[in-house]
């Protein structure tokens, strides 16, 4: 049995993610399948072109315990889910993806990773904060986590050709 090492929030830094953290960032991307849709280092290095915000938090050896990638509006980006924002024609910052590792969940780190979004969103003029969250496969833990930050359920859409329906949410950016 693998020990739990505990982690505290004193513990962790917020930096911006390097092309250097792509293995690193693919394999907690791949881990969280199919509550994140794994892209491989190839698609991350994509979409971390796009990206305006790129960070990863890390522990005190360097390891990456957390990570989120979030883009602004008007990207050549291929998902149907950020499409679904941008036609929507409101000014947006859309959370492509966020993973916190299984033993840096529930420490803050992924309300320290949605709050650099948000700041982000504010300075770029954005109305609203825009992401997905898997309804079927389920992803109860995660739905709960974005009520709580006050995200509300826009819409539902069925993805990946049918085999994955999400709930299209949004918040504002100054509401609290």
């Amino acid at each position: 049995m693998q020990k739990r090492q505990n982690v505290h929030m004193q513990n962790m830094r917020l930096r911006m993610m390097r092309e250097s953290d792509l293995p690193a960032v693919a394999a907690l991307n791949a881990a969280a399948d199919p509550e994140v849709q794994d892209i491989g280092e190839d698609g991350l290095r994509d979409l971390l072109a796009m990206c305006d915000v790129a960070l990863v938090a890390t522990d005190a050896s360097g390891e990456i315990l957390a990570f989120v990638m979030s883009l602004g509006m008007g990207h050549p980006y291929a998902s149907e889910n950020y499409r679904w924002f941008e036609q929507r024609g409101v000014r947006h910052q859309y959370i492509d993806r966020i993973v916190v590792a299984p033993r840096a969940k529930g420490t803050g780190l992924g309300s320290a990773l949605y709050a650099s979004v948000l700041e982000r969103a504010r300075e770029r003029g954005a109305l609203e904060v825009t992401c997905e969250v898997n309804l079927d496969p389920p992803n109860p833990t995660s739905i709960a986590f974005h009520e709580r930050l006050g995200f509300r359920r826009l819409a539902e859409q069925d993805t990946r050709g049918g085999t994955v329906r999400v709930a299209l949410m949004a918040r504002g950016v100054w509401e609290d």
